[in-house]
């Protein structure tokens, strides 16, 4: 990789990040609804903490996950609407590493600060210390691969009208990712060890790298002709 790409991954991404933060509402959405959401459910079941213990990892990565599909059109559909992202489709770089980089700054904008809030959500459900650094350890392995699958997802169905489409099409994809990572943590507190779980979710986004971006740059060259 030359220095020249690099440089213009790094302007690329900076760009998204410095767009994204231009609306930090609609960029903190995710983290929003993952505090919200992750606060509600411990008034809602009651004090008992063999409950919330046993909850906790599930819910946590159920908000995580619904939290992180209200941010999926954001990578492409600014950028589709003013025509962005055809400037993209003619550059002389590789179209994949492009969408990776997009994609990249997406991850860093909207899913890190929901990764930085989870121990604080986690001691409301009365999880120990090791669990608390497994569930954010999941989420770092885990959201890249969410986010990457959205962003694929979010390839296929530029353009069309209506958003019930793109979380109907992601969600069979996220239910791996969910059950590792939840999983890891739970495992964790029964003292069995999270090495396969994490092992499973690094697996998972080796495999979406690979993957991702060169099946959604194909997706944007067929919504764009």
């Amino acid at each position: 990789m030359t220095t020249r790409m690099l440089a213009t991954l790094s302007q690329l991404a900076l760009r998204e990040i410095r767009l994204a933060w231009r609306r930090p509402a609609d960029t903190l959405g995710a983290t929003l609804f993952f505090v919200v959401a992750g606060t509600l459910f411990p008034l809602a079941v009651g004090p008992d903490p063999a409950l919330l213990l046993a909850i906790g990892p599930g819910v946590l990565w159920v908000c995580a996950l619904l939290g992180i599909l209200l941010t999926l059109n954001r990578p492409f559909a600014q950028d589709y609407d003013n025509g962005a992202l055809e400037q993209l489709l003619v550059s002389p770089h590789p179209l994949p590493l492009l969408v990776g980089a997009k994609l990249a700054a997406h991850w860093f904008s909207s899913c890190l600060p929901l990764i930085l809030a989870s121990p604080v959500l986690a001691l409301q459900f009365g999880l120990p210390p090791q669990a608390i650094g497994i569930l954010a350890l999941s989420l770092l392995l885990g959201t890249p691969t969410l986010a990457l699958v959205g962003g694929l997802g979010a390839a296929l169905t530029l353009g069309l009208r209506g958003g019930a489409l793109l979380p109907l099409l992601v969600l069979p994809l996220y239910v791996p990712v969910l059950i590792f990572g939840a999983g890891a943590v739970s495992a964790t507190h029964a003292g069995l060890g999270a090495g396969p779980q994490l092992s499973l979710l690094g697996a998972c986004l080796c495999l979406a790298i690979l993957l991702c971006p060169w099946s959604a740059s194909a997706a944007l060259r067929v919504a764009l002709d």
